[in-house]
């Protein structure tokens, strides 16, 4: 720690032994992980905590606990939610606190937050850059959604889609994915054409489980409103009215990624996400992803929205492990 340091007290009320046990967590882990997190140290005795740190750091700490505390009231913390709350509420306070330094996260005014109720579940952004990518979506025909995984790019993507599709501002969705593992070759799989891209649209199968159900998911699939597709197979089709997500952008071609936009049809919609830092493509071949950034930069109604290490909202590890890479890796 630095020797420039402060402490804050906190005092919970009421002093019920139940919620603090809840707040703490097993052995103390929600309050080490606190610790780590903004590089801090809390002591703690009955229902008064005292944080040392950073006078930043300090200060976030002491509105975690408030935070956290209040939370108790009405639901069991784990280290998922501790790690959500860290991430979603005080993202912008924590970096400045600890000291990171990156690039600068798009202001978002508090009355323009979006939020979609999906019929299993409320999705709310987690900070302000996702955030800004779910204005995003709801402004542009066509946004991408680029940067590590864990960042939300094709959760939020989904369910963007699934709210266009239930508030009838499309008929019906799109998911679409490079096969690159199969050298876009996908006859040797078993199955139909969407048995056979299943392996690879799972993540997005994932999401749409968990927002409308697989009993849901399953008629929309068989009515043909909800469709996938390999990329290889999107050639002379155009959508119209339609949500269109183009996942794992980053293994398509250049010609794939310009044959992909402009399949783009009335009344539609486009969102693109991919990672480029996880590019599967030989190496003498450049990422449609990136040449698509470079050349659509000032397109009128194309957006882009860059995620980092800071936006990751899975477990914390995945956060740490995403840094080290980017610090290993350097800029690209």
């Amino acid at each position: 720690m630095n020797a420039v340091q402060i402490s804050r007290d906190v005092v919970l009320e009421p002093a019920d032994n139940k919620r603090l046990a809840n707040l703490c967590g097993q052995f103390d882990e929600h309050l080490r992980q606190i610790e780590r997190r903004l590089n801090v140290e809390i002591a703690s005795r009955g229902n008064r905590f005292r944080v040392t740190g950073k006078p930043g750091a300090a200060e976030v700490g002491g509105d975690v606990l408030l935070s956290l505390f209040e939370m108790t009231n009405r639901e069991r913390l784990d280290p998922e939610r501790v790690h959500m709350l860290l991430q979603e509420s005080f993202m912008e306070d924590t970096e400045k606190a600890i000291g990171n330094t990156g690039d600068e996260e798009p202001e978002v005014a508090n009355d323009d937050v979006v939020s979609i109720q999906t019929r299993r579940k409320l999705i709310r952004p987690r900070g302000a850059n996702q955030t800004a990518y779910m204005r995003r979506i709801r402004d542009h025909d066509l946004a991408f959604g680029i940067g590590p995984a864990g960042t939300g790019k094709t959760y939020l993507a989904v369910a963007s889609a699934v709210d266009s599709l239930e508030t009838e501002q499309v008929r019906r969705i799109v998911l679409v994915r490079p096969a690159v593992e199969a050298g876009e070759r996908l006859g040797f799989l078993p199955g139909d054409l969407s048995q056979k891209v299943d392996p690879y649209l799972r993540p997005m199968y994932d999401a749409l489980y968990d927002m409308i159900g697989a009993e849901r998911v399953t008629m929309l699939i068989e009515r043909n409103i909800i469709e996938v597709a390999p990329l290889a197979f999107m050639r002379g089709r155009s959508l119209n009215e339609s949500f269109v997500i183009l996942d794992e952008a980053q293994n398509t071609s250049i010609e794939q990624m310009k044959m992909f936009l402009t399949r783009i049809g009335f009344g539609s919609r486009a969102v693109v996400t991919g990672d480029v830092t996880q590019i599967d493509l030989p190496s003498s071949q450049m990422s449609g992803l990136k040449n698509a950034v470079e050349v659509l930069q000032d397109v009128k109604g194309v957006s882009f929205t860059h995620f980092s290490a800071k936006d990751v909202v899975r477990h914390e590890l995945v956060q740490r492990i995403v840094e080290a890479y980017e610090k290993h890796d350097g800029p690209r």
